[in-house]
């Protein structure tokens, strides 16, 4: 029953960082794009960012940064490129703010949601 509220909070959430999309109510932070120009796997595109985020699922969460609590999403882009995303989402404003983006090192990562040991 925890389980179940937890994984519909997080469904909520996404949701809320996909309307912010459609409503072109996202910023992208400097680290974030610098990040997606330089990845070691490829440069990252906007639209992968959305396509991963639509297939996400919240892998962790961070309640105590600041200014906002923000998320580490997986998810895969269309052409099935695994990505990480860390995001928070203004509740004021109805903004998600991207803090960085990469593909994760699958060396790193066992199903790209734990990292390895």
């Amino acid at each position: 029953r925890v389980k179940e509220l937890l994984k519909n909070k997080q469904q909520i959430l996404i949701e809320k960082i996909l309307n912010c999309f459609n409503l072109d109510r996202v910023l992208y932070s400097g680290h974030a794009r610098h990040e997606m120009q330089i990845d070691e796997f490829g440069s990252i595109k906007d639209q992968e960012v959305y396509e991963a985020i639509q297939d996400g699922v919240i892998i962790k969460e961070y309640p105590d940064d600041k200014p906002y609590p923000s998320t580490l999403i997986f998810g895969k882009a269309n052409l099935e490129r695994p990505l990480h995303i860390v995001c928070a989402y203004d509740s004021e404003e109805n903004q998600t703010i991207v803090i960085t983006v990469y593909q994760p090192d699958p060396e790193q990562w066992e199903d790209y949601q734990r990292r390895k040991k």
